[in-house]
């Protein structure tokens, strides 16, 4: 199942709610909510904590499901609730939008994230499923233990592949939550291709060379 992008924030200074006062303020931003993982933006800087984990900044990730996550920071413990307060206390979220440049090529392709990792994709509306070879998924810490077996048709034939469910995919500052994607044998597709798993989550707009993706809600 697809969720849409998330965006709800909430901002843990000297005090969130009832938790302990911490010796240093930091500012945590919850984007996303998992079993066992949340992907916080703490000072700016985003990225996916599992149970277990401690961000370079120090904050531990004591435990999570798809309601809230414990952190630990400093020998403190706190709680982050998606929604503990009523919906009037929430800003609308800020539509958000990513321009993508044709290449010389006639290609769009734009840096964004798997998991929190760093990935080059290309935009590729004819793709039903974002897709990558074995290589890139492996090097990209991707676990295809759980992945379903599955058949690519590409232009070089038939290929065996694994779908799986990643937790996130981000491109600019659009973030998708439980994408499906395949996973190809081999070295193709050369490029993760930013297929429609993704895409149906954003509105598209192509003109005279730009490709405009824009976060929906």
């Amino acid at each position: 199942m697809m969720c849409r992008p998330i965006y709800r924030s909430f901002l843990l200074t000297a005090m969130l709610l009832s938790s302990p006062v911490f010796a240093e303020q930091l500012d945590i931003e919850v984007v996303g909510l998992f079993s066992n993982a949340a992907l916080l933006r703490i000072d700016g800087r985003q990225m996916l904590l599992r149970t277990g984990e401690k961000s370079p900044e120090g904050v531990t990730l004591i435990d999570a499901n798809s309601r809230e996550a414990i952190i630990e920071y400093q020998n403190e413990h706190s709680t982050l609730f998606r929604s503990n307060r009523i919906a009037s206390e929430f800003k609308k979220p800020e539509v958000v939008s990513v321009s993508v440049q044709m290449n010389e090529r006639g290609q769009y392709i734009t840096m964004g994230s798997i998991n929190g990792r760093p990935v080059s994709f290309l935009i590729d509306t004819g793709a039903n499923i974002v897709a990558m070879n074995s290589e890139m998924a492996k090097s990209l810490g991707i676990d295809l233990s759980g992945g379903k077996e599955a058949a690519s048709n590409t232009a070089g034939g038939v290929i065996r592949s694994r779908e799986i469910t990643l937790e996130s995919v981000q491109v600019g500052e659009i973030i998708v939550t439980n994408v499906r994607i395949a996973v190809l044998e081999g070295k193709f597709p050369t490029e993760v291709l930013l297929g429609m798993s993704f895409l149906k989550s954003v509105k598209m707009q192509e003109n005279a060379g730009l490709m405009v993706l824009t976060s929906q809600f």
